[in-house]
């Protein structure tokens, strides 16, 4: 049976430092943060996910967004180096954690570097982003620790946001959904389906038809719902002033061995 275990990280007390980068500083609550992560937590647990709540990193602003860390792609844990610097001090939790599951374990090394938002898998194809935080040589190193397990890689440009999945996520069937303004190259996609809304674009898929998704997208709920899934629905308004969204709240990790 598929594993479905989901790691999260509780939000820094220093979370409003958090690094923006294509959009204007607006003033962030923590307190609401909390109470919003909470729900997201419990809305995982609630579709039948362990959720695996890794050392706080209160030092490190920006720690919640723990998908940024790592990439999971069967068994393997690929630690990140994230290209912020100042991220980079998150990742040694998130490897204990990961260890502790039993996965295999690998790193990017200098001089790459390579943010988890940037990586997107549909079945055995891994799109990663090429843009402001993953560099060319973080790429290489991906295709080297997950081709020889039978992944595909195949690099886009990212330039308009953030990371890739700040632009595009996938629905079960693996069609690729996203905001047509905030994507590079829609053609890259075997199947895209455009969205209303920038929050439209991210979606985690909780199994079956059943979609997480930002309350700030409700004319993609409304469409998602229309065409047959089963929209799940979380307020994170206060890290979405940070350039978050809903995968960036948690790794899935849903291939673990036996």
């Amino acid at each position: 049976m598929p594993s479905k275990k989901a790691l999260i990280r509780r939000p820094s007390p220093r979370l409003a430092e958090g690094l923006v980068t294509h959009i204007e500083r607006e003033k962030v609550d923590v307190d609401l943060a909390v109470e919003q992560w909470e729900a997201y937590a419990e809305a995982l647990r609630a579709h039948g996910w362990e959720t695996i709540e890794v050392d706080p990193a209160d030092d490190c602003p920006d720690s919640v967004f723990v998908e940024d860390t790592v990439v999971m792609y069967k068994n393997v844990a690929l630690i990140t180096r994230p290209g912020a610097e100042s991220r980079r001090e998150e990742t040694a939790g998130v490897e204990e954690a990961v260890a502790s599951l039993g996965c295999s374990v690998n790193w990017i090394w200098e001089p790459g570097t390579l943010d988890g938002g940037d990586v997107l898998k549909i079945g055995d194809t891994i799109y990663v982003g090429r843009g402001g935080r993953t560099n060319a040589a973080g790429v290489q190193q991906l295709r080297a620790a997950f081709e020889p397990l039978g992944a595909q890689v195949v690099a886009v440009p990212v330039s308009k946001v953030l990371h890739l999945k700040s632009a595009v996520t996938a629905l079960p069937d693996g069609t690729v959904i996203g905001n047509i303004p905030k994507v590079d190259r829609p053609s890259l996609f075997p199947r895209f389906l455009s969205v209303p809304e920038e929050a439209g674009g991210h979606v985690v898929l909780l199994g079956g038809h059943k979609l997480l998704i930002s309350a700030s997208a409700p004319k993609t709920i409304d469409l998602l719902a229309d065409l047959g899934h089963d929209p799940v629905v979380v307020d994170i308004s206060e890290f979405e002033k940070l350039e978050g969204c809903v995968t960036c709240l948690s790794v899935r990790v849903r291939e673990l061995y036996a």
